[in-house]
């Protein structure tokens, strides 16, 4: 079978001859294949071109933004930097005010009162300590002995000096710095642990009000006494109360039963002497003070 052409004639201009090119069927068909393929190739290749012109365009403008940002950073490590330098100096400046009227800082403990945040706490302790301060200036009587921050020498004579154990037994926990049984962590203990027998009676260790008989976080159940002047006296972890919101109570009277509620390992009382809500040693009051006998309860 004859195969199907196409003749071509090509005229010449300068001769003025015609020639006759004869070309197959098959040729002119594989010839507009390629020219679909070639096309679609172009189409295609100009598309990956403009998507990676798109991309090139995206990356240099993410590279600026990096650059302004990690220029920001910069800046912003600058200022934090000279904030924490501020802050250090302050931190310094307060320490030495706190060294010179024995005023320990109050940090966080497993032993808090409320659910406010870590900011307003700190705001608030800082608020108190310099309250504490400005009203203790006038009122602060310098001795050779460690100082107390207690208004007048005739104080110490006083019923509301908090220098009574509040139950007889044996410190398990001081006043300081300590790891917390709980988490295996450093923490600061605010007060001292008095361990005897669960049920023993504990007493009032100077004359006052009672402005506290309710459980609180980490305490569990919790008395606190207002001696006047700023002082305060905290006995937590009581298995019962054996007073009132508001009882005017004397030296050594009950006000409660050992135990361990809250956060404790056994039957303690955990006792601490704030000012101005400040917590201060309460060994500095105990030692080579009286001891009342207590007796268990009922």
């Amino acid at each position: 079978m004859r195969s199907r052409s196409y003749t071509l004639f090509i005229a010449a201009n300068d001769a003025g001859g015609v020639r006759r090119v004869r070309v197959p069927l098959y040729m002119i068909q594989l010839f507009m294949v390629l020219a679909i393929v070639g096309g679609v190739t172009v189409v295609f290749a100009l598309g990956s071109y403009s998507r990676m012109l798109w991309k090139v365009t995206n990356y240099n403008a993410l590279h600026r933004e990096q650059v302004s940002l990690k220029k920001q950073y910069q800046q912003l490590q600058t200022q934090v930097s000279e904030a924490n330098n501020r802050l250090n100096s302050l931190q310094s400046l307060a320490g030495e005010v706190g060294m010179a009227y024995e005023l320990p800082r109050f940090r966080r403990t497993p032993f808090t009162t409320g659910d406010s945040e870590e900011a307003d706490s700190q705001y608030q302790r800082s608020v108190e300590e310099f309250n504490y301060l400005t009203t203790n200036a006038s009122l602060v009587s310098a001795s050779s002995q460690p100082t107390r921050l207690m208004p007048g020498q005739q104080f110490t004579t006083l019923a509301a000096l908090p220098t009574l154990w509040p139950v007889v037994g044996e410190i398990t926990g001081r006043f300081g710095e300590r790891l917390d049984p709980f988490s295996g962590e450093g923490a600061f203990h605010t007060g001292v642990d008095i361990a005897s027998r669960r049920g023993d009676l504990v007493r009032a260790t100077a004359d006052g009000v009672v402005t506290t008989v309710d459980r609180s976080a980490g305490y569990g159940r919790l008395v606190v006494i207002d001696h006047g002047f700023g002082v305060t006296t905290w006995y937590g972890h009581l298995a019962e109360f054996k007073t009132n919101v508001g009882a005017q109570v004397k030296r050594g009277d009950v006000i409660g039963l050992e135990g361990a509620s809250g956060h404790a390992t056994g039957p303690h009382v955990h006792y601490e002497v704030r000012l101005y809500n400040t917590p201060v040693n309460p060994w500095h009051y105990l030692r080579g003070s009286e001891v009342t006998p207590s007796t268990t309860g009922d």
